[in-house]
């Protein structure tokens, strides 16, 4: 036995205005998708030398142009030097970005030593690295925020800042 349900105008007209709000803010809730953050690279540091590898920690500067926080669980990169792939590292550190704020997120990404020695071989004589970061940022927030950004950054760094 079923029952029929009767929809008054009223009612089809609440139904159609929630679902014509529901598709008119889109995926992404009820707001504006989340813009990918800026990422700048600001140090690299020398952690660890082995026959094989070499650890780096590299710090990120993350700004975050949403007008909402951002919690970051988690984040991923590349980064080449000079146009060459130079290292690869993960970060599971958690940090939470105010609206139209920045904060820094330390990274540790490896090398193989045969990376680094050509790199280093391929170092310019004004001392300035050209780099490419490319990588991923994890959030936290549900099924209403994507569950990562991809970025891509740019920039040249001073072989005098590094330490």
């Amino acid at each position: 036995m079923h029952k029929r349900i009767n929809f008054t105008s009223s009612n089809r007209v609440l139904i159609g205005l929630i679902v014509s709000l529901l598709v008119i803010k889109g995926c992404a809730g009820f707001g504006k998708p989340l813009e990918p953050p800026r990422i700048s690279l600001v140090n690299i540091l020398i952690q660890k030398v082995t026959l094989f590898e070499t650890t780096f920690k590299i710090e990120l500067r993350v700004f975050n142009t949403n007008d909402v926080p951002l919690t970051i669980r988690g984040s991923d990169c590349q980064l080449r030097l000079q146009g060459k792939d130079f290292a690869t590292g993960v970060s599971n550190e958690r940090i939470t970005i105010p609206a139209f704020e920045t904060g820094v997120v330390g990274m540790s990404v490896y090398s193989s030593v045969v990376e680094v020695v050509q790199g280093l071989l391929a170092l310019p004589v004004e001392e300035k690295l050209e780099y490419i970061l490319t990588g991923r940022v994890y959030l936290e927030g549900g099924a209403l925020v994507p569950s990562s950004l991809s970025f891509r950054s740019e920039g040249r760094i001073s072989l005098k800042d590094l330490k």
